[in-house]
């Protein structure tokens, strides 16, 4: 993210850092919906004026925030094989029930999308950039002949998600990080290139 703001000052990135990591904080202990730019200015140290002026929108301040830290305790695997970086992925996306507030955070989210359009459309920002990432492994993939060619790489990224967020929202069944191995190998079973 640029370190500029609109109309061309510069942000302090101090500041600019304080209220990232506030926001995603916040996210996480009150949800989207009880989530506001006072907290936010408290809890940074930096002025509500300022938070205004560097951010269009509460929406897009939260998701950049969010976005951040997904990214900080979710970076893009890279172990030279398909199974292996899907497994990592989907390994630390199912760990996510380690952490109580964050589960109930997502949650949050996912339902204030349906309601909220603003939110929703940074939300799906963000769902983009991680739909962007498993893209990319399976790319990968199919770039070094492990995958076939003709997989159709946007529902094939549908698959490996779709699993964690139906488990999320209904609990129906756990979300077991030991599980992913299991999970990636009887995707990869359909993804394969064909002998």
């Amino acid at each position: 993210m640029s370190t500029e703001r609109r109309g061309g000052r510069t942000r302090s990135p101090e500041a600019h850092d304080a209220v990232l990591t506030a926001a995603a904080e916040l996210l996480e202990e009150y949800g989207y919906r009880d989530l506001t730019i006072e907290k936010i200015a408290a809890r940074s140290g930096v002025a509500k004026s300022t938070i205004y002026r560097w951010w269009r929108s509460r929406p897009e301040l939260v998701m950049e925030a969010y976005a951040r830290a997904v990214a900080q305790r979710m970076p893009e695997p890279d172990t030279g094989g398909v199974a292996a970086d899907l497994t990592e992925f989907v390994a630390r996306l199912y760990g996510v029930t380690a952490h109580p507030v964050r589960v109930r955070s997502l949650r949050g989210m996912m339902a204030d999308a349906q309601l909220d359009a603003d939110f929703r459309a940074a939300f799906q920002g963000w769902i983009a950039s991680r739909r962007a990432v498993v893209a990319e492994l399976l790319r990968r993939g199919i770039a070094c002949g492990e995958l076939d060619p003709g997989l159709d790489v946007e529902y094939a990224t549908d698959l490996v998600f779709g699993p964690f967020w139906y488990r999320l929202l209904t609990e129906h069944a756990p979300l077991d990080p030991a599980e992913a191995r299991g999970h990636v190998n009887r995707l990869l079973t359909g993804f394969r290139a064909r002998e």
